[in-house]
């Protein structure tokens, strides 16, 4: 209804302009590869490294010595200065968790005496810590990575115990408590019950190759962060209304003080004697062979998870990597994951040309394979200390590169060039595999990968902040590319709650109201030179608003980074004045 003024006075009017938010959330990269434990094919964000390696672990042993999966480096590296980060594990295929049955008091009330069972959230042979005890009830396949589990307290008056989930590698006299559950009960109809209380739920992969999704089962959300239940027997309605035991052989299904352990755990088809670090080869990266996306030991399931990240909606992330996987070795893996970067038009990948030991000219060869400013290439690789195991690793350039990433985004933003002195040094190299020459560099940077410089006194350095795109444009810069998925990333979480409102001045204003002001922020903080955002008639004619669009148009200027600087000497002679 129109307003209508008759009299002189003063009218205030408001418009509410505060409905869309003003930001956008934390996001972070999301890392493909395999790990000591976790769930596999399922991506889980971590926001710390600690909680990485609660989840997915960290070292591991292999025949005589010990390791580090290139996973968790390049994840130690990126949570130092970002986050949050989505891991998704890889496997072989044959893969299963770990699970253990916990004894009634009487075999009588079910087939196998079994009240329920426990399946450890985590996947692979490292969870079965099954075996018989020794001295002070150790496990001797017990570990920092797996566990066991203890019932107390069973009360037959109640229908309630308590379960402990205890670390595999404690003892009886030296528990390492990991989640204590008390007042459990096998009563459905009771507040503790114990599927309630811990959970039972699980994600599995489901579909095609080419159009994985993930299918959740069970009925109550995981609480537990290391196992869920499945109940076997039920005690329905153990009490009366007078608190009275209703059934008496009720009692005989509840669990009995006891502990246990799991088994039947399984990592899947892998390739023997792995191979790690700079012994790479095609077909065995870290024990997986990722020479095609079909195979069983490992490229399916990294084509598989690569599918699943392409899914907008679900997984807000700006960066994909596939540490392990090269060019030269295994295009299916870093094809994919490029392709997945285009197709979502909001990441960036960062992937490796050659494994260790490859010349210059093979390191420019494979990264004329590609066009596309979605994805960056680095190279040569880099020795790193393991923290964890207190020796040297050689490790390639994507795993130390989204640490630089996360460096420049938290010190600056992402539209400077994460390269450089200032923002591109890798203080945790060592060295790098080679020292490169100017003319090195050159070759390198004319084939489009950013060379890791060495510089005495400062170290290695990421000197070079070229995409894969072979078309000069503002495009072919790293910066550039990242500023435009700030950009996108913003407008498209604020423009989702315009969607299905009506096409009118005022919708289009709140749109502006909320753009415009970010824009001008982003130019303040030198990303853009200049911009424009037009939506209004001009570009929302009859006919586009007849078709059921809502149209803006944004142009851009942006800012470029000063790669070359250039300084001119005149040598003037005697007498010459120089002007102010």
């Amino acid at each position: 209804m129109a307003e209508k003024i008759v009299s002189p006075g003063v009218f205030t009017r408001e418009n509410d302009l505060s409905f869309l938010p003003q930001g956008v959330g934390e996001i972070g990269a999301a890392i493909v590869g395999p790990t000591v434990k976790g769930p596999v094919g399922i991506p889980t964000q971590v926001t710390s490294y600690a909680q990485y390696v609660e989840v997915f672990g960290n070292t591991f042993k292999d025949g005589n010595d010990y390791y580090q999966y290139l996973t968790s480096h390049t994840a130690e590296q990126y949570l130092q200065n970002g986050g949050p980060l989505t891991v998704v594990r890889i496997a072989g295929d044959g893969f299963s968790h770990a699970t253990s049955s916990v004894a009634t008091s009487s075999a009588t009330p079910t087939a196998d005496g079994t009240a329920f069972k426990l399946h450890t959230l985590s996947d692979g042979a490292i969870l079965n810590s099954y075996s018989t005890e020794t001295t002070n009830n150790l496990l001797p396949s017990g570990s920092k990575d797996n566990l066991r589990w203890e019932v107390t307290g069973k009360d037959n008056g109640t229908g309630t115990f308590n379960l402990l989930i205890r670390r595999g590698d404690d003892t009886s006299i030296s528990k390492t408590v990991l989640e204590s559950w008390s007042n459990l009960s096998l009563d459905p109809n009771s507040t503790n019950y114990i599927a309630k209380v811990i959970g039972d739920q699980k994600f599995e992969v489901r579909g095609t190759a080419s159009d994985p999704y993930l299918q959740l089962s069970g009925s109550y959300s995981n609480k537990s962060q290391y196992v869920r239940v499945e109940v076997s027997k039920l005690t329905v309605d153990y009490l009366d209304e007078n608190g009275n035991v209703r059934v008496g052989d009720a009692s005989a299904s509840l669990p009995a003080n006891s502990s246990g352990s799991f088994g039947g755990g399984a990592d899947g088809t892998k390739v023997a004697s792995a191979k790690y670090y700079e012994n790479i080869t095609s077909g065995n990266s870290q024990g997986y062979n990722l020479s095609n996306g079909t195979n069983t030991s490992g490229g399916a399931s990294y084509i598989q998870a690569l599918q699943l990240l392409q899914n907008q909606d679900e997984y807000d992330i700006n960066m994909i990597l596939v540490p392990g996987a090269n060019q030269k070795d295994h295009s299916a893996i870093v094809d994919k994951a490029i392709k997945v970067c285009e197709a979502r038009g909001d990441a960036f990948a960062v992937v490796d040309p050659v494994p260790y030991g490859s010349s210059i000219t093979q390191v420019t060869d494979e990264a004329a394979d590609y066009n596309s400013s979605y994805a960056a290439m680095y190279w040569p690789w880099v020795q790193i200390p393991d923290n964890q195991l207190s020796k040297l690793a050689w490790v390639p350039a994507s795993t130390v590169l989204p640490g630089v990433l996360a460096f420049n985004d938290r010190v600056s933003h992402e539209w400077y060039a994460p390269a450089g002195l200032n923002r591109g040094g890798i203080d945790v190299a060592v060295r790098a595999e080679r020292k490169l020459t100017h003319t090195n560099r050159d070759t390198l940077y004319l084939g489009r990968v950013n060379p890791l410089a060495t510089f005495p006194g400062q170290g290695v350095c990421v000197w070079g902040q070229k995409t894969l795109q072979k078309k000069p444009s503002a495009l072919d810069r790293v910066n550039v590319r990242r500023l435009l998925i700030n950009l996108k990333k913003f407008i498209a979480s604020t423009s989702r709650f315009l969607v299905f409102e009506n096409n009118t001045n005022e919708t289009r204003n709140r749109f502006l109201s909320t753009v415009v002001p970010y824009m001008e922020r982003v130019q303040e903080n030198n990303g853009l030179f200049a911009f424009k955002v037009v939506m209004d008639a001009t570009n929302n004619t009859p006919d586009i608003i007849d078709r059921n669009i809502m149209k803006g148009d944004i142009f851009i200027q942006p800012a470029k980074a000063a790669e070359f600087i250039v300084v001119d000497f005149n040598v003037m002679p005697t007498g010459a004045t120089f002007g102010e």
